[in-house]
């Protein structure tokens, strides 16, 4: 039966360990979620992911209805069957491009208009249009729609849109119906800007609908952290404790750390895939011993930039430490060699390593709770 368990509280922390159950299978949280926007996370197979520990992908409603399109999904029965996927996915709503995508779309009350960037495709999502395409998609957490605004918006602006996410979101709750009990799961998302009375007034409105998880979207969209902290912190405190909760975006590992330490329980960044195939690498440092304590207050890891030059002869792995398929099989000095005569290879590992970083970080917080 889908749901959310909670199996063990840290007695210094809000942080908690616990797991989603979805149709496709079980995620253990607190976890991270490799974005795969159109069915893909860039470089990697569904098996290497597999191979890597991935146990929830996140894909991206808006851009599936365009390519592959929805009668390819209709036809394959859902993504996870298309990509040859056999976990979970959680599908975002289209309600990031309403943010990303500002010059493309317009806004109305009874959902977004979009014109596709490059073929000029019209598409309407409406809310109910929104939760039907993921239900064609097979999608095992679905987002609804809501209205992601820029952090720098005015008050007028972010109360306009808390009311339209609202509205939205009590459209999605009736327009998702299924009489299984093994079914999707349906999460909120609080919008409300920088304001905070405007955030607790949706996190309340929300939390009255009695949704199946709570995320807290429109941060980690340019705002320093410490405004991240300030909204975080204070909106995960009044989310229901019983419910998962997903702060979508963010980001670099201590951010990370330091959210699930405040009671976040699942999270996704385009940053490991990307940073790798720009050669950025994620390194743990050596602790002398693991401890919450320590990765919050610590500088437990290090980037490294794989093409400079002192590592052109270098025979160790990225990580000595390091499980993944790269760190087991290569040196630092291939990957670096890859990188310079642009060999897609050498993108390849670097995301694998990447994404192994990050899992392990989170199996580490796990076994920490």
């Amino acid at each position: 039966m889908s749901g959310f368990e909670i199996i063990k509280r840290s007695k210094k922390y809000s942080a908690r360990q616990g797991k989603i159950m979805t149709p496709h299978g079980i995620v253990r949280t607190p976890n991270f979620m490799p974005i795969g926007t159109r069915g893909a996370v860039k470089l990697l197979s569904s098996q290497e992911l597999k191979q890597a520990g991935v146990q929830i992908i996140l894909a991206n409603t808006y851009h599936l209805f365009f390519e592959p399109g929805i009668e390819v999904l209709k036809k394959f029965r859902g993504l996870g069957n298309f990509m040859k996927w056999p976990g979970p996915i959680l599908t975002d709503s289209g309600g990031f491009q309403v943010f990303s995508l500002n010059e493309w779309r317009q806004v109305l009350d009874y959902g977004v208009r979009f014109h596709h960037p490059k073929t000029g495709k019209e598409i309407v999502l409406t809310p109910e249009k929104v939760i039907d395409l993921q239900k064609i998609i097979d999608s095992d957490i679905f987002m609804p729609l809501d209205e992601c605004i820029p952090y720098d918006s005015s008050y007028k602006k972010a109360e306009k849109a808390v009311k339209r996410t609202i509205c939205w979101a009590k459209q999605s709750k009736k327009a998702f119906r299924f009489r299984k009990q093994n079914r999707p799961l349906l999460f909120a998302i609080v919008q409300g800007g920088k304001f905070l009375d405007l955030r607790e007034r949706c996190a309340k409105e929300l939390i009255n609908l009695d949704f199946d998880g709570y995320a807290l979207g429109g941060l980690a969209v340019g705002e320093p952290f410490k405004e991240t902290r300030r909204i975080s912190k204070k909106i995960v405190s009044l989310l229901p404790s019983n419910k998962p909760r997903y702060l979508m975006g963010l980001g670099e590992p201590s951010q990370l750390v330091w959210a699930v330490l405040n009671g976040f329980d699942i999270f996704d960044c385009v940053l490991p895939t990307r940073n790798g195939r720009h050669g950025l690498i994620y390194i743990f440092k050596r602790l002398k011993k693991w401890r919450l304590e320590d990765l919050l207050k610590k500088k437990f890891y290090q980037k490294i930039s794989i093409e400079n030059s002192v590592f052109k002869n270098d025979k160790s792995p990225l990580d000595k430490k390091c499980g993944c398929f790269a760190c087991q099989n290569y040196s630092r000095a291939y990957i670096h060699h890859l990188f310079k005569i642009k060999d897609p290879l050498g993108q390849r590992l670097a995301v694998i390593h990447n994404i192994y970083f990050y899992l392990e970080l989170f199996k580490k917080m796990r076994e920490l709770i």
